[in-house]
Protein backbone atom coordinates (compact mmCIF):
# COMPACT_ATOMS: atom_id res chain seq x y z
CA UNK A 1 0.00 0.00 0.00
CA UNK A 2 1.10 3.55 -0.60
CA UNK A 3 2.09 5.79 -3.45
CA UNK A 4 4.81 5.12 -6.00
CA UNK A 5 7.31 7.54 -7.50
CA UNK A 6 9.03 6.52 -10.73
CA UNK A 7 12.21 8.19 -11.96
CA UNK A 8 12.98 7.35 -15.58
CA UNK A 9 16.72 7.61 -16.25
CA UNK A 10 17.55 10.14 -13.51
CA UNK A 11 20.87 11.90 -14.10
CA UNK A 12 21.75 13.94 -11.01
CA UNK A 13 22.64 11.97 -7.87
CA UNK A 14 21.71 14.74 -5.44
CA UNK A 15 18.17 14.89 -6.83
CA UNK A 16 17.69 11.14 -6.45
CA UNK A 17 19.17 11.26 -2.96
CA UNK A 18 16.72 13.98 -1.96
CA UNK A 19 13.85 11.99 -3.45
CA UNK A 20 14.97 8.93 -1.49
CA UNK A 21 14.74 11.02 1.66
CA UNK A 22 11.23 12.24 0.75
CA UNK A 23 10.05 8.72 -0.10
CA UNK A 24 11.41 7.30 3.15
CA UNK A 25 9.58 9.93 5.21
CA UNK A 26 6.27 9.47 3.37
CA UNK A 27 6.14 5.66 3.05
CA UNK A 28 6.38 6.03 -0.72
CA UNK A 29 7.96 3.34 -2.89
CA UNK A 30 10.64 4.51 -5.33
CA UNK A 31 11.11 2.91 -8.75
CA UNK A 32 14.30 3.71 -10.68
CA UNK A 33 14.44 3.01 -14.42
CA UNK A 34 17.89 2.52 -15.93
CA UNK A 35 20.16 3.74 -17.26
CA UNK A 36 20.95 5.84 -14.22
CA UNK A 37 23.29 8.78 -14.71
CA UNK A 38 25.27 7.77 -11.62
CA UNK A 39 26.20 4.81 -9.48
CA UNK A 40 23.95 4.02 -6.53
CA UNK A 41 27.17 3.95 -4.56
CA UNK A 42 27.87 7.58 -5.51
CA UNK A 43 28.97 9.60 -2.48
CA UNK A 44 26.77 12.56 -3.52
CA UNK A 45 23.76 10.29 -3.83
CA UNK A 46 24.37 8.82 -0.40
CA UNK A 47 25.04 12.22 1.15
CA UNK A 48 21.83 13.71 -0.25
CA UNK A 49 19.81 10.73 1.00
CA UNK A 50 21.70 10.80 4.29
CA UNK A 51 20.83 7.76 6.34
CA UNK A 52 17.39 7.20 4.82
CA UNK A 53 18.33 4.54 2.25
CA UNK A 54 17.39 1.62 4.48
CA UNK A 55 13.97 3.19 5.18
CA UNK A 56 12.69 3.26 1.59
CA UNK A 57 11.59 0.45 -0.69
CA UNK A 58 13.47 0.87 -3.98
CA UNK A 59 12.98 -1.18 -7.14
CA UNK A 60 15.23 -1.09 -10.22
CA UNK A 61 14.22 -1.77 -13.83
CA UNK A 62 16.20 -2.10 -17.02
CA UNK A 63 13.49 -0.28 -18.99
CA UNK A 64 10.21 1.55 -18.52
CA UNK A 65 8.48 -1.23 -20.45
CA UNK A 66 9.65 -3.71 -17.80
CA UNK A 67 8.02 -1.62 -15.05
CA UNK A 68 4.79 -1.18 -17.05
CA UNK A 69 4.57 -4.92 -17.73
CA UNK A 70 4.92 -5.67 -14.03
CA UNK A 71 2.27 -3.11 -12.98
CA UNK A 72 0.07 -3.12 -16.09
CA UNK A 73 -3.13 -2.93 -14.03
CA UNK A 74 -2.08 0.12 -11.98
CA UNK A 75 -2.93 3.77 -12.46
CA UNK A 76 -0.07 5.89 -13.89
CA UNK A 77 0.33 9.67 -14.15
CA UNK A 78 3.12 11.29 -16.16
CA UNK A 79 4.64 14.57 -14.99
CA UNK A 80 5.78 16.74 -17.88
CA UNK A 81 5.95 20.43 -18.71
CA UNK A 82 3.75 19.49 -21.70
CA UNK A 83 1.07 17.96 -19.46
CA UNK A 84 -2.58 18.25 -20.39
CA UNK A 85 -3.90 18.66 -16.83
CA UNK A 86 -2.64 20.56 -13.81
CA UNK A 87 -1.46 18.16 -11.11
CA UNK A 88 -4.16 19.36 -8.69
CA UNK A 89 -6.93 18.43 -11.16
CA UNK A 90 -6.25 14.71 -10.72
CA UNK A 91 -7.99 12.47 -8.19
CA UNK A 92 -5.07 10.38 -6.97
CA UNK A 93 -5.70 6.89 -5.66
CA UNK A 94 -3.66 4.80 -3.27
CA UNK A 95 -0.96 2.77 -5.00
CA UNK A 96 -0.90 4.97 -8.12
CA UNK A 97 2.38 5.62 -9.91
CA UNK A 98 3.63 9.16 -10.58
CA UNK A 99 6.30 9.12 -13.30
CA UNK A 100 9.05 11.70 -13.81
CA UNK A 101 11.65 11.92 -16.58
CA UNK A 102 15.32 12.74 -16.59
CA UNK A 103 16.43 16.20 -15.54
CA UNK A 104 17.71 17.36 -18.94
CA UNK A 105 14.98 16.05 -21.26
CA UNK A 106 11.99 14.91 -19.23
CA UNK A 107 10.00 11.90 -20.36
CA UNK A 108 10.59 10.54 -23.84
CA UNK A 109 8.11 11.04 -26.68
CA UNK A 110 7.79 7.24 -26.78
CA UNK A 111 6.38 7.22 -23.23
CA UNK A 112 4.30 10.38 -23.63
CA UNK A 113 2.75 9.39 -26.96
CA UNK A 114 1.15 6.37 -25.27
CA UNK A 115 -0.11 8.39 -22.30
CA UNK A 116 -1.18 11.96 -23.16
CA UNK A 117 -4.51 11.60 -21.36
CA UNK A 118 -2.61 10.83 -18.13
CA UNK A 119 -0.09 13.69 -18.32
CA UNK A 120 0.09 16.28 -15.55
CA UNK A 121 2.01 19.50 -15.10
CA UNK A 122 2.94 22.04 -12.49
CA UNK A 123 1.94 25.52 -13.72
CA UNK A 124 4.93 27.75 -14.38
CA UNK A 125 5.68 31.10 -15.94
CA UNK A 126 5.49 30.97 -19.72
CA UNK A 127 8.43 31.64 -22.00
CA UNK A 128 11.12 30.11 -19.82
CA UNK A 129 12.77 27.01 -21.23
CA UNK A 130 13.74 25.69 -17.82
CA UNK A 131 11.52 23.94 -15.31
CA UNK A 132 11.54 23.23 -11.60
CA UNK A 133 14.17 20.99 -10.09
CA UNK A 134 13.22 17.30 -10.24
CA UNK A 135 13.28 16.78 -6.46
CA UNK A 136 11.10 19.87 -5.96
CA UNK A 137 8.63 18.69 -8.61
CA UNK A 138 8.38 15.26 -6.98
CA UNK A 139 7.69 16.88 -3.60
CA UNK A 140 5.01 19.21 -4.95
CA UNK A 141 3.04 16.48 -6.73
CA UNK A 142 3.61 13.77 -4.13
CA UNK A 143 2.34 15.94 -1.29
CA UNK A 144 -0.76 16.89 -3.28
CA UNK A 145 -1.50 13.19 -3.76
CA UNK A 146 -0.86 12.52 -0.06
CA UNK A 147 -3.08 15.46 0.92
CA UNK A 148 -5.93 14.13 -1.19
CA UNK A 149 -5.54 10.72 0.41
CA UNK A 150 -5.51 12.36 3.88
CA UNK A 151 -1.82 11.56 4.47
CA UNK A 152 -2.15 7.78 4.79
CA UNK A 153 0.38 5.96 6.95
CA UNK A 154 1.72 9.27 8.29
CA UNK A 155 1.42 10.88 11.70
Amino acid sequence: MGLNIVLVEPEIPQNTGNIVRTCSLTNTTLHLVKPLGFSVEDKYLKRAGLDYWHLVEIHYYDSFDELKEKYFHENFYYATTKGRKIYTDIDYIDECFIVFGKETKGLSDEILNKSWEKTIKIPMKEGIKRSLNLANSVNIILFEALRQLKFPYLE
